[in-house]
This record gives structure tokens, sequence and C-alpha cells, in this order.
């Protein structure tokens, strides 16, 4: 049987409604006789009601995050959990409860930001969401709770003032694409990927920006379109031997795709990195399961979901500010074996 109010009271030797004013952090109650009421409601593993807490202090401790149904594919999964963790690891530790939930409910379409708002289960909201409908951001704008944009900012944000942290796709772009220039390589083949968001954008832009920047021509350098996925990375180099031609080396927009392409290679009897060199983007944990070592461009998810969560707590326990915060997080190379070192470029 649960441990109740009625219990800690007994076991505390004070009043039921003593102990109720300690849960709900009353000022009328000392400090020492709040702590010993929580330590004995913590040892004895009471779980306090968040609906009606809300009803007595306006307040749930509860944060919502709205997340990609991609999160749930298997295909997707080993980059966005690792996004949707870390974001729930930090509010854990800043002692908020958290409720994961899609946009839209898959079976009935209702829309979970209106259910989670209206239903008072939240404080606040952080939003890993590549794209926004017009009823969605109506709800958020007149909805009186703090709201975050992480990691994507939908079309219909951009020119609205919204806080939102992210990491600049553009820089990683660029990143792996002089990284390849620098060690002689001049014909690169992008395989970059058809999806919402902005993300895979910019990293082209950032791709096409290092070639200027070192005088060299772009026209020449393919880029090729998948969906993402291992599967779309291997597909798109065995669909496109005749793209290979003069190519030299590999930039694929993230991990799962690079290493797909790696598998095509090999089955071509190409080697990596002695006859193409490959970089990918993401740094997942599979770069170094298999060999050669994928060199990746590392997106620091742990800093850009420790920096969403201060500011939206932020935002909580302040109060909402007019002054809106767009932070950009700076990605970084991380050098493995499949680059190799400087080489004459070979053709197919």
């Amino acid at each position: 049987m649960p441990i109740t109010t009625k219990d800690i009271a007994k076991l505390a030797n004070v009043s039921q409604s003593t102990v109720s004013r300690c849960l709900n952090n009353s000022p009328v109650i000392s400090e020492k006789t709040k702590q010993r009421v929580l330590k004995i409601a913590q040892e004895q593993g009471f779980q306090f009601n968040a609906s009606a807490r809300s009803l007595s202090t306006s307040k749930t401790r509860t944060v919502g995050i709205i997340c990609l149904k991609r999160m749930f594919d298997h295909d997707h999964d080993v980059h966005y959990l690792a996004w949707q963790d870390a974001l729930i690891e930090n509010l854990e530790h800043l002692e908020y409860d958290v409720i994961i939930s899609l946009l839209k409910n898959r079976f009935t379409g209702q829309n979970n930001i209106r259910k989670l708002i209206t239903a008072r289960k939240i404080d606040g909201l952080i939003i890993l969401q590549q794209e926004l409908d017009t009823e969605s951001m109506a709800i958020l704008e007149e909805a009186n709770i703090p709201y975050i944009f992480c990691k994507y900012l939908p079309t219909l944000c951009r020119t609205k003032d919204v806080d939102y942290v992210h990491v600049d796709q553009f820089k990683g772009g660029y990143l792996a694409t002089q990284h390849l220039i620098d060690l002689g390589h001049k014909r690169i083949l992008c395989i970059s990927a058809n999806v919402s968001g902005g993300e895979f954008e910019r990293r082209t832009e950032g791709y096409k920006a290092a070639f200027q920047d070192n005088t060299l021509s772009f026209s020449s350098n393919p880029v090729l379109f998948g969906d993402a996925t291992f599967h779309s990375g291997y597909q798109l180099i065995k669909d496109n031997r005749d793209a290979l031609k003069g190519i030299t080396a590999i930039f694929g927009q993230n991990d799962l795709m690079a290493l797909g392409a790696i598998s095509a290679l090999k089955e071509m009897q190409i080697n990596v990195p002695e006859d193409i060199a490959v970089v990918g983007y993401d740094n997942v944990k599979l770069c170094t399961y298999f060999q050669p070592y994928l060199t990746s461009i590392h997106q620091p998810f742990e800093e850009v979901a420790l920096l969403t969560c201060k500011r939206l707590i932020e935002s909580l326990t302040c109060g909402q500010s007019s002054v809106k915060q767009r932070l950009a997080v700076q990605p970084k190379l991380i050098i493995r074996e499949s680059c190799g070192s400087k080489k004459k470029p070979r053709g197919l």
C-alpha cells in the first residue's frame, strides 16, 4: 500500500496539514521542520501527486518535450535518442519531471501541445520538432507558459522572437569539407538528405563555402540526396558508380549514411581511406564500432541540452523575459582512420 501524508504525519509527529505545507514549500513552516518531513517522505518512497500540487501552487515541476516521430524509428534512434536522453538527464538533475510526447496523437490526431497545456500537466515546453503547424504555433503564443526550441527552428518561427538553442550546422559542413581539402582532395562527393528542418541544407552551404574559400570549383563535385539512413547511404553509392569517377573523398552528412557508403565501397572493392576518404557527421557511437573508424563532426548535444534546460528553467523561476535568446553551439572535427593522410588523388 502506498504511503500517504497521514502516514508521514504520524512518523514525523506533526499534523497532516503541516506535512502538506512542507511538501508545498510553504513559507509559514520552519526550514528545520520542512527538511525533517521531506527526509521522511523520501525515505518512505512517497510520490507527491502532481495534479494536487498544481491546484495548490499552480506549478507541477514538470516539463514537456515535444519530440520527433523519427525518434521512434530504428533507422534514426542512434542519433536522435541521444538528444532526447540528454534533455531528460538535465531536467532530472534540476529535479523536474518529464513528459515525452509527439506533436500529435498518432491515432486520434489530437494536438498534444494543446492537451498538455490545457490539462495543466506542464510548466514549460522544450520543442525538438522540425516543423510546426499554425495551430500549434497559435497555442504556444496564446499560452502563458515558457517554451524553447532545441536543435531545430521551424519555418513558422524563423521570423519570430523565440528562445532557440542549436548547433552551427554551416560550420560543421565547412569543417568536414575543409579537412578533406587540407588532405589534398579536390573532388569530393557530398551525400545529403531530403529531410525537413534545415540542418542538411546548412551543412551543404558550409560544404560549398569551403570550396569557394579555397578557390576550388564546386560544379564538378556532385551532391546526392537520400533519406539519412544507413541503407540510403549504401544505395546511393551502389546506384551511382559513374558519379565516383575522379572522386577521392566523400562527405556523408550524417554518420549512418557515411557508414552505409563505406559498406558499399567495400563491396565494390574500393578501399577506405586508401582509394576514397570518408568523413561523417554527428559522431555517434557507431563511428568506432567498425573499421576504419569514422572521422566525423561532433555535435555537442550535451552542451545544447544543458543550455536549453537552463534557459527554460530560468524562464520558469524568474519569469518570462521579453528578450529571447538564440544560442549557437560550435561543432568539432573528430579525426579518426577513415580519411587517411595526404595523398595523390586517384581515379576509378
